[in-house]
């Protein structure tokens, strides 16, 4: 196959290749409704690090979408052109099996230093100053193998100390095991971080290029444990960069759009 070297990429770009790369052959991956970038990572990574992948668009239950274009939501009548379409409830009783899903894709309005994700209210219960679309299936992510977190926002608002309500169950603050692994990692437009397997609290992982550290610590609501040496997020490779514009014609990525 031949590839076009592609110099410059888009923040976009280099999440979903992160993403992309989180992901192994043969798994099965689902994702919620806004979910543009998890698509394009799901896509990439059958086409080369992880072959025989399944993934779920969530909110079409589309199984297998063949992204012809990539669209901007879930729920995009477009997605159904698949392998295969589920009906919602049914996607809703295989994220409740916990067993079949390998790797939930998740976000949210808040994060916080556990991994909780917030899709409700923000502020006061009763007089919330912003209210979300709510979790749908992701109360389930407690149950699947591993958690991936995306935002395209990196800033006090979103990563929070304690979110305001709990969507999707990151690690639990008082001692306890969770049905399924958990977060492993949060992917940003200003870096990723892992959780330590102490304390599951988020720790620095890699600062994606240009980027320092003041400016992730500047940015994030809560202190993230900082390893002595951080390491660079690895940029998108051309064979990742020539299969995204592939998949995405419109530029929703390229246009660091997506969501």
């Amino acid at each position: 196959m031949s590839i076009a070297v592609v110099a410059e990429y888009s923040t976009a770009e280099l999440m979903a290749a992160v993403m992309a790369r989180q992901l192994r052959p043969g798994e099965v991956a689902i994702m919620g409704a806004v979910s543009a970038l998890a698509q394009a990572a799901c896509r990439l990574a059958q086409l080369t690090t992880a072959p025989g992948l399944w993934f779920i668009a969530g909110g079409s239950g589309a199984v297998n979408p063949h992204l012809d274009p990539l669209v901007a939501s879930s729920c995009d009548e477009r997605l159904l052109n698949a392998d295969a379409v589920m009906t919602l409830p049914d996607v809703i009783l295989v994220e409740g099996r916990g067993d079949l899903i390998d790797v939930f894709f998740a976000g949210g309005l808040q994060i916080d230093a556990h991994g909780n994700c917030n899709l409700g209210p923000v502020g006061p219960w009763r007089r919330p100053t912003l209210r979300g679309p709510g979790g749908v299936g992701l109360p389930f992510v407690s149950r699947a193998g591993r958690v991936v977190i995306y935002s395209m926002s990196h800033d006090r608002r979103t990563f929070v100390e304690h979110v305001d309500f709990v969507s999707g169950p990151g690690f639990p603050l008082s001692p306890g095991r969770l049905p399924g692994g958990g977060p492993s990692l949060i992917v940003t437009p200003l870096c990723t971080m892992d959780f330590d397997p102490a304390t599951h609290l988020a720790r620095l992982a890699t600062l994606h290029p240009g980027v320092t550290l003041d400016q992730v610590l500047e940015a994030t609501g809560f202190a993230p444990i900082v390893p002595a040496s951080v390491e660079t997020t690895p940029a998108p490779t051309p064979e990742e960069l020539s299969i995204l514009r592939r998949l995405d014609p419109a530029g929703l990525l390229h246009g660091g759009a997506a969501r």
